[in-house]
């Protein structure tokens, strides 16, 4: 059983959702439903399901759906039509406070802007979470240093966001995200905002973790290259649809139409299949990045 699935999701967004959505039924494509309703189609009929420890990357060009698809999975968003299955559970079922549960126990979110609290200092960041779910100062507290130990930041507990780089924010994020042990690692192209070399350390930072703790992460990126080093698999999305789920080296080797073609064709394979293992021999940094 996977652990996550999306069953024939599709997600409209403007005033009557559901009479756009006869209209998507009955052919209607995502520019001409635009054109003629001014309804947004953001997903169509997306199927998908994530395996129990895979990091699952997905692709596109702004405004293809990347982003509404990583909100399904914690209900940031909820679909117009279909399905949203974790652990064999329908989550579009569960009661606000049993989703609120599901939210802190189960996953964890890195964003792309840091999503940092600017008045709270490194370690009340990463601990907040443990916070929510009720656990003891001295108990959030310990487990808190040591992931900020782990993300390489030592030394840097009582520093506020506002007093560190764009590397090193980031490592709050992800500390912050893993502080609560989650079963899903949700990131929202977590490394687009770091300058080039920081954000090659913070992928190998990323892999080095995920040959340790095993997560089920699901990625979004912009990024052919990154989703080729950090993804088991890739799903690319184009005009708010899937047009093709591989692994690197199938997307590499076999790409489905011109649309995959037209990101791959600039790509060394050979190259992008070796890099693509060689962060997981790498350690996590031992001192602060950026």
């Amino acid at each position: 059983m996977a652990k996550i699935e999306l069953r024939r999701v599709t997600k409209i967004f403007g005033p009557d959702p559901k009479a756009a959505l006869e209209r998507v039924r009955a052919g209607m494509g995502k520019e001409e439903l635009l054109a003629t309703t001014g309804h947004d189609l953001a997903l169509c009929d997306v199927s998908l399901a994530v395996e129990e420890g895979e990091v699952f990357a997905v692709m596109g060009l702004s405004g293809s759906g990347k982003s509404t698809l990583i909100r399904h999975i914690n209900r940031l968003i909820d679909p117009t039509e279909g399905e949203i299955v974790i652990d064999g559970v329908n989550i579009l079922e569960l009661s606000i406070p049993a989703l609120e549960r599901y939210r802190r126990t189960k996953m964890g979110m890195v964003f792309q802007n840091f999503g940092l609290l600017p008045h709270r200092t490194v370690l009340e960041n990463v601990a907040y979470g443990l916070k929510i779910q009720g656990l003891s100062r001295a108990a959030r507290d310990a487990r808190a240093t040591e992931w900020i130990e782990t993300v390489g930041l030592a030394g840097y507990a009582a520093h506020y966001p506002w007093q560190l780089s764009g590397g090193m924010r980031q490592r709050v994020g992800l500390a912050r995200a893993l502080c609560t042990d989650p079963e899903i690692l949700l990131m929202d192209e977590p490394f687009s905002a770091l300058d080039p070399l920081i954000r090659t350390q913070m992928q190998d930072e990323l892999m080095a973790l995920q040959a340790r703790l095993k997560k089920t992460i699901v990625f979004i990126t912009h990024d052919l290259g990154e989703a080729l080093r950090l993804g088991d698999r890739i799903a690319f999305l184009k005009d708010a649809g899937i047009v093709q789920i591989g692994t690197p080296a199938e997307v590499l080797n076999e790409p489905a139409d011109a649309y995959v073609r037209a990101f791959v064709r600039q790509i060394d394979r050979a190259a992008a299949l070796a890099e693509r293992h060689r962060g997981s021999a790498v350690e996590p940094a031992a001192g602060p990045v950026g």
